[in-house]
């Protein structure tokens, strides 16, 4: 995998991961509740079931290209329309994917068991996970290469730009509170996700 490619893919996960959602919102609550060393824990049980999803994802991804080349050029095209779906959506939203969370909220005690199962069931019982992850990863795949190192640097790439932005969230307090909960502040964040996830799709039609 050449770096200009995996620069395109960090800076769209990243965006995208960014946004919030299931995981970011729950690593924002607990660390607002229960504080950034606890809610590690958390953050443990999801990158293990974000990795789960991705390696999923491209070894499935993998075995298309193998067996069923026509399906692969097909999951590409559904993919990149999905994407490109998923970037207007983002582009034209009115900020309907802000945080509102009370900062004097409390959650009941829980084990460190406990929190990296509630972690792992919210990354893997997540569609969208499963839905981006099969969209975003085929263009960044060479069926021409062996598949063991890309999928090492492709999930890799996904657990670092995962736990930072869980860490963003988890340690940002009110003050990502405040610029997550700003209309304006949100709609430039989605604007950026979804300008990227257009481009990829876009780039799905034609690679």
């Amino acid at each position: 995998m050449n770096l200009a490619l995996l620069s395109v893919f960090i800076s769209t996960f990243f965006f995208v991961s960014l946004t919030p959602g299931m995981c970011m919102t729950l690593a924002m609550s607990l660390g607002m509740s229960v504080g950034y060393r606890r809610a590690l824990w958390m953050m443990l049980g999801e990158l293990a079931g974000v990795a789960l999803v991705a390696i999923s994802a491209v070894l499935g991804i993998a075995s298309i290209m193998l067996n069923y080349p026509w399906l692969f050029v097909l999951l590409k095209c559904v993919g990149g329309g999905y994407l490109i779906y998923l970037g207007i959506c983002l582009w034209q939203s009115k900020s309907k994917l802000a945080i509102k969370l009370d900062a004097q909220a409390t959650v009941p005690t829980q084990s460190r068991s406990a929190l990296i199962g509630q972690g792992f069931v919210t990354a893997v019982a997540n569609p969208k996970g499963w839905a981006f992850m099969v969209a975003l990863l085929p263009p960044f795949i060479n069926g021409e290469q062996a598949i063991a190192p890309q999928l090492l640097i492709l999930v890799g790439t996904i657990l670092v730009l995962e736990f930072i932005c869980m860490s963003l969230y988890a340690s940002g307090g009110k003050g990502l509170k405040h610029m997550l909960g700003n209309a304006n502040k949100l709609r430039w964040v989605n604007r950026i996700s979804g300008a990227l996830m257009l481009a990829v799709g876009s780039w799905l039609f034609i690679s």
